[in-house]
């Protein structure tokens, strides 16, 4: 199993629209690193939910129910999306000054990759989140 990060303003779908919706397409990926995030991703890895420009932190976790196919917002072949189910909100958000603040997550795509709306997330990444979040 491989962990990921995926970004969302909360104003245009946020993790409580996710909730209520139950599932989704993640789709409107236009950056090629992040495009290739979405088609590494497998049936069963999880995905943290994160909350930019507005909160800036880590809401939920989610689970790749769907392994990426053709976007159906675009024509273009290029564009791929992948369905994602929520699991479970944490129990405390993690900010971005939280995780800046934590010298093991210094290259982790959310810092270092800062405009990436698709990152790939370290197991050691992951798990000191989750403690985090705790």
């Amino acid at each position: 199993m491989q962990y990921w990060l995926v970004k969302s303003e909360p104003f245009k779908y946020s993790w409580e629209q996710f909730v209520k919706d139950g599932k989704t397409f993640w789709d409107g990926v236009r950056n090629y690193a992040a495009r290739n995030n979405l088609k590494a991703m497998k049936k069963g890895d999880l995905v943290f939910w994160y909350h930019s420009n507005e909160g800036l932190a880590i809401v939920g976790i989610a689970k790749v129910v769907k392994e990426a196919y053709q976007d159906p917002t675009t024509n273009d072949t290029a564009w791929v999306v992948v369905d994602l189910k929520p699991v479970k909100q944490l129990k405390n958000t993690v900010t971005l000054a939280q995780i800046k603040a934590e010298k093991n997550l210094a290259n982790m795509d959310l810092v270092r990759l800062s405009r990436l709306s698709v990152g790939a997330v370290k197991d050691f990444e992951w798990n000191k989140i989750l403690t985090m979040a705790e």
